[in-house]
C-alpha cells in the first residue's frame, strides 16, 4: 500500500500562493443524511443523501509585515474567493489531485498563542458551490 508524507502542500486563496505561511490544510467534505424511514423498512433506518457542504481548515505562521499573510487576509474578510489545495506542489495529476471551489472569509484571527508560541492564525471558512476535484 503506498504510503505519503505532507511535505510540500500547494494552497491558493484568491490568487494568492500562501505556501510561506502554511503549516496545515484541510478540506473536508460531507452530505446531509435525509432520513426517509418508513414503517415499510422494518424497523431500520433509511436515509438519502441531501446537500453537500464543505471545510477548508488552515493553519497559517503569522506575518504582519507589509504585503504579507495579515495585509493579503484581511482585505478578504466578508468575501467569496476561491481556493486550490494539492497535497504536493508538483503538478496535478492522478497521484496528486487538485480540489479546487469557494469559501467565504468569514473571520481572522490576527493574533493568536500564548507566551513563548509562534505567532500562528487558525481558521475555517465554508465552502460556496461547487468543490471539485481534478487530476489532469
Amino acid at each position: 500500500m503506498p504510503k505519503m508524507v505532507l511535505l510540500a502542500q500547494h494552497l491558493t486563496l484568491n490568487g494568492n500562493d500562501l505556501k510561506n505561511f502554511t503549516r496545515k490544510a484541510e478540506v473536508s467534505i460531507e452530505v446531509e443524511d435525509k432520513d426517509v424511514t418508513t414503517y415499510a423498512s422494518l424497523g431500520w433506518k433509511e436515509v438519502l443523501g441531501g446537500l453537500k457542504s464543505g471545510e477548508l481548515g488552515i493553519e497559517f505562521l503569522q506575518d504582519f509585515a507589509a504585503a504579507q499573510l495579515d495585509a493579503i487576509m484581511w482585505p478578504l474578510l466578508g468575501s467569496v474567493v476561491p481556493f486550490v489545495v494539492r497535497a504536493d506542489q508538483g503538478a496535478v495529476s492522478t497521484s496528486n489531485p487538485s480540489y479546487s471551489g469557494n469559501v467565504l472569509i468569514k473571520g481572522w484571527n490576527p493574533i493568536e498563542g500564548s507566551v513563548g508560541d509562534e505567532a500562528k492564525v487558525g481558521v475555517t471558512f465554508p465552502t460556496s458551490g461547487i468543490v471539485s476535484r481534478t487530476t489532469a
